[in-house]
């Protein structure tokens, strides 16, 4: 029971049992210290009762000598005097009998103060004879010895007083001895005891502190080393954290000036394009010439052929201009694999440049098949270019032919104008992801510097925790030390 109280608790305990051992012998021996008192009381009155009634016994003696002398002498001091002796002895046997307590002595005590009054009358009978003239009588009276027996009786019952009080004194004597003897005992045994249990109280709760803390210690060092132990495993994880996130904030860096590149070229071939768009229309204008100059087709087919080999010409450059944008959306669609490829390296932060990377894939597989279309359409207006030139070489014979030829002509530079046109549009959409990837690339490049500066941060503060571990298991070993 006692090792299931908690620490506070035991220690309480631990003053309890003193402190009730001590209220437990504060009563008896307050009850024994008052006993004594009363003893030592009663004991001065007893004292000061026998040295009052010798007094008295004194003051009366003093008394009859007054009486002898004035007898004798007839001398008025014998009278003053007696008359002091009676008053003082009034007065102490008055406080003697305020101060006797026992109802016996009290008793004694008037009988004494009644002889007093019998000498006293038969003082004042010689005192009258004296005044009278009647010394002989007042001799005769002194003679008969009624003073000396009053006296006398008056000493014995005084001793016996005395006696009795003395008897009185020694058992209050004895109750005070035996009072003392016991508070001494209790004294002891309350120490010796008081003691014992202090030493026994104290020896079983600083057991139970020891232990108690020696378990706390233990439980400490050990999840103390645990604690150390997984620091320094966060610690070197925060680091390897730490150097990934720098490689890939260097990773990013570069796929944010390869975007930025990627911009560069898709703006180069819009402006590609738009000039081979304003190609097309040229062609597409000289065929619409053309076809007016059909009727006259005969005494032009000089003009013709010129305008056969101009267009070819223009031919030629449409098919450079789709083999540029051919190999842009092939560079395109690499760097965006690229980009695919880091967004899932960065995780959570990569989901949304995931989405623009594939979003500019799309963008380039279109342009890539506007391109391969473009690239049919040439190679068809090659091939009319060829038939037209075998038609013109027969010249007016196959006018007609020619002019449906033409017509064929114009339809394919209207959707080769069409064509380069979405190359246009596709390239501007290219440009402007581009732009946006360059920009959110730049987003998880501050990201991954924050993340850099953190995890470096959490390195720092493991650090110190492994410190700070390390500081706790050493104070544990102390402490355990010292317990």
């Amino acid at each position: 029971m006692f090792a299931n109280l908690k620490l506070r608790n035991r220690m309480l305990l631990g003053y309890a049992v003193p402190i009730s051992l001590f209220v437990g012998l504060v009563i008896p021996i307050f009850s024994s210290a008052s006993k004594v008192g009363e003893s030592y009381r009663q004991t001065k009155i007893s004292i000061t009762t026998i040295e009052g009634v010798d007094r008295m016994g004194f003051y009366l003696a003093q008394m009859v000598g007054d009486t002898r002398g004035y007898i004798l002498n007839r001398d008025e001091y014998f009278l003053k005097d007696y008359q002091k002796n009676l008053l003082k002895f009034q007065k102490l046997a008055e406080s003697v009998g305020n101060k006797i307590e026992n109802p016996s002595q009290k008793e004694l005590l008037k009988t004494l103060i009644k002889l007093q009054k019998e000498y006293d009358d038969y003082y004042d009978k010689m005192i009258q004879l004296v005044k009278q003239g009647k010394q002989k009588e007042a001799l005769e009276l002194f003679s008969t010895k009624k003073g000396a027996l009053i006296l006398n009786e008056y000493y014995e019952l005084n001793n016996y007083f005395g006696e009795k009080e003395q008897e009185l004194l020694d058992a209050v004597t004895s109750n005070a001895e035996e009072n003392i003897r016991f508070l001494v005992s209790a004294v002891l045994v309350g120490a010796v005891l008081g003691i014992t249990i202090a030493l026994i109280t104290a020896f079983l709760i600083s057991s139970g502190i020891a232990k108690t803390i020696g378990e706390a210690v233990n439980a400490i060092a050990t999840s103390s080393t645990e604690i150390a132990t997984t620091v320094e495993q966060q610690e070197r994880t925060a680091i390897q954290q730490s150097a990934a996130v720098n490689q890939t904030t260097i990773a990013m860096d570069e796929l944010g000036a390869s975007s930025r590149t990627s911009a560069q070229q898709a703006q180069a071939g819009a402006e590609s394009a738009r000039q081979a768009l304003k190609n097309t229309e040229g062609g597409t204008l000289a065929v619409e010439q053309n076809l007016e100059s059909m009727t006259i087709l005969k005494e032009n087919v000089g003009a013709i052929a010129k305008q056969i080999l101009r267009l070819s010409e223009q031919t030629n450059q449409i098919g450079n201009i789709s083999t540029v944008v051919t190999d842009l959306a092939n560079q395109t669609n690499m760097l965006a694999i690229n980009a695919s490829i880091e967004a899932v390296r960065a995780g959570e932060n990569g989901k949304g440049f995931n989405v623009i990377a594939t979003e500019i894939r799309k963008l380039a597989d279109i342009s890539k098949k506007s391109a391969e279309k473009i690239s049919n359409l040439v190679a068809d207006i090659n091939n009319a270019i060829d038939s037209t030139v075998t038609v013109t070489n027969e010249g007016t014979k196959t006018v007609e032919s020619g002019n449906k030829i033409s017509l064929k002509t114009a339809a394919a530079f209207s959707e080769v104008a069409k064509a380069v046109n979405n190359v246009v549009l596709n390239n501007q959409q290219i440009y402007l992801t581009a732009q946006q990837q360059a920009v959110a690339i730049q987003q998880v490049v501050d990201v991954m510097n924050s993340l850099n500066l953190s995890a470096k941060e959490t390195a720092s503060g493991i650090t110190q925790t492994k410190v700070g571990t390390q500081q706790l298991n050493d104070a544990a070993q102390s402490l355990n030390s010292i317990v």
